[in-house]
């Protein structure tokens, strides 16, 4: 029986146990970390950092959803001029130049390990992730996390319709557009559609050739860099695309991601989009479908096609004037901790995003998960298939994701029949060009 005396006992030993929690939690050095993905995937991340703090009793990470990536990126400016900035923040990978340019706004990462002295090897990650977010020299501005490419999926049941070979992709362009005559033909009334039009079509096109998007190694070489995308190689592939769409052999579905349903919903036959597009269609596609590498013009190329370039976004470590050593020191902590290929490999299988560790892949591989998800290995194929080159390692533009709406204001034109496809790429370009100016001289040091 509970006495007043023991039940005090009891209180007062709840309340220093409380008392002890309490001050465990004040000894915890706290970290702020914000992100901008959306519901489920930002609730996957979430469950990383809640494993990592799980790991451990010196750091707690608070994982925080901002909004979408450009929101993100606004509110963590906005944080930093105020004096109060996150200690790690998730940036889309077209916002890399402006973290690039953002100086005293952010501390390398490679700076970051070296001072706290951890160990970060960016040998261990896939040169297409790792050459993204570096320096020329390799030195890594951030720590890659959540990488995509872009891909093509096609449906198996549509092709078998149509006489084709459902169990092979079109590896070439040429080939593609015969796929989509024969598909018209049988009638399917969307033979083929893109999402992300400047990404797939524009930028994975140049890596895919190594043909330059814009010069200074696609901006790598310096903040003069200028656009490329009315050179021959582009002008003739989006001629054909223009082209197809005349012929209702190709259907516009918008700008970014707006044409991703029309291909688990079975109203297309085939899609070329982000990898991560991988997860709805399995939820979503009621036929057969598959997974292959983007295609290549056989005539606008020398030797093999060249490795795809990475989307996704990276985490970048950003300073306050109130940050302590002892709170990089965490950071850097955590960094380890997410660079482990045990939890790189999970990611990639959980989510559908790639590996960005040759280890992660071999991870995944020895799981048995490619034996039974067929086509879940291509995407870290196309982007390891070859060594990069200067126009393989991604873009270092500033103010892409201006430059990105503009290509598609252009595209949209050519596809309406108001201009030729020369007079909108040379229209981009020059609009394009007056945005990375202004980012040179507001970036100029």
């Amino acid at each position: 029986m509970l006495t007043r005396r023991t039940l005090g006992l009891s209180t007062a030993a709840f309340a220093l146990t409380v008392g002890l929690s309490g001050a465990a939690m004040a000894q915890k050095t706290v970290i702020e970390f914000w992100h901008g993905l959306p519901q489920p995937l930002g609730g996957q991340l979430e469950q990383v950092v809640k494993g990592y703090n799980d790991s451990q009793d010196k750091v707690q990470v608070n994982a925080s959803f901002k909004g979408s990536y450009p929101e993100t990126m606004q509110a963590a400016i906005a944080a930093f001029r105020a004096g109060n900035a996150p200690h790690v923040v998730q940036m889309f990978e077209v916002g890399t130049a402006t973290m690039m340019a953002a100086g005293p706004a952010i501390k390398p990462v490679h700076q970051l390990m070296a001072e706290t002295g951890a160990a970060l090897d960016p040998k261990a990650y896939i040169p297409a992730v790792a050459g993204y977010y570096a320096t020329k020299d390799g030195k890594m501005m951030a720590l890659p996390f959540n990488s995509s490419t872009s891909i093509m999926f096609y449906n198996k049941d549509l092709f078998a319709k149509a006489g084709l070979d459902p169990n092979k992709a079109p590896a070439t362009w040429p080939e593609l557009v015969a796929a989509t005559k024969a598909l018209k033909a049988a009638g399917v009334a969307c033979p083929f559609t893109t999402a992300w039009p400047t990404w797939v079509q524009f930028e994975q096109l140049g890596a895919i050739h190594d043909t330059p998007f814009a010069t200074q190694s696609n901006g790598f070489g310096g903040l003069n860099a200028e656009l490329k995308i009315n050179a021959p190689l582009y002008v003739k592939h989006i001629q054909m695309l223009v082209d197809l769409q005349k012929d209702g052999q190709f259907k516009y579905g918008g700008r970014d991601n707006k044409a991703d349903g029309l291909f688990p919903s079975g109203e297309c036959a085939i899609i070329q989009g982000s990898s991560g597009l991988r997860g709805r269609i399995v939820k979503e596609a009621t036929f057969a479908w598959g997974a292959a590498p983007l295609p290549h013009w056989p005539d606008q190329i020398k030797g093999e096609p060249k490795n795809g370039i990475i989307g996704g976004a990276a985490f970048w470590v950003m300073t306050s004037p109130k940050r302590t050593p002892a709170e990089y020191k965490a950071v850097s902590e955590f960094f380890t901790y997410l660079a482990k290929p045990e939890i790189d490999s999970k990611w990639h299988m959980d989510t559908g995003y790639v590996p960005v560790t040759f280890k992660g892949v071999e991870m995944a591989k020895a799981s048995g998960f490619y034996d039974k998800n067929p086509g879940a290995d291509v995407p870290a194929a196309q982007l390891t298939r070859t060594p990069t080159t200067e126009n393989t390692m991604g873009l270092r533009l500033g103010n892409l994701p201006e430059i990105r709406n503009i290509i598609q204001e252009e595209l949209e034109k050519a596809f309406q029949g108001q201009v030729t496809v020369q007079q909108a790429l040379d229209s981009a370009v020059q609009r394009g060009n007056v945005v990375l100016r202004n980012f040179e001289r507001a970036n100029k040091n």
